[in-house]
């Protein structure tokens, strides 16, 4: 729940917690906010255990698509792509950025050039 909450952001909220109710009613605010804060977080548990009674085998079944879609947050669409293309992981370079393997058509018997060698030309290609 606070994963995007820092330390900062909670030192902020207590100091305009102290200066709005003062240092009177700050302890029993912050009491009444942890005691709903644990109601509603029961509930919730409550309710997914209803669920699972209910739903029986299919819960599980409703789930695994609800976990598929939680991964997309973290969703990156160059490793994605890459991993899609080669089917591997990519190979991260020093810089952070994945390496592309060298596209090679080993039907069409591509050997590297000599030294001295001229690479073949093609006029209709240029």
């Amino acid at each position: 729940m606070f994963d995007s909450i820092g330390w900062l952001e909670i030192l902020v909220i207590v100091v305009a917690g102290l200066f709005i109710l003062g240092p009177e009613r700050l302890p029993s605010a912050a009491a009444w906010l942890g005691k709903t804060l644990r109601q509603v977080r029961e509930y919730a548990t409550g309710a997914r255990e209803q669920l699972k009674q209910e739903m029986g085998p299919e819960f599980e079944q409703l789930r695994k698509p609800l976990e598929d879609l939680r991964e997309l947050r973290n969703f990156d669409p160059k490793r994605a792509i890459t991993k899609h293309l080669w089917d591997d992981d990519p190979v991260e370079k020093p810089n952070g950025h994945p390496a592309v393997p060298p596209v090679r058509d080993a039907a069409a018997g591509e050997r590297p050039l000599e030294r001295g060698e001229r690479p073949p030309y093609d006029p209709d290609a240029t």
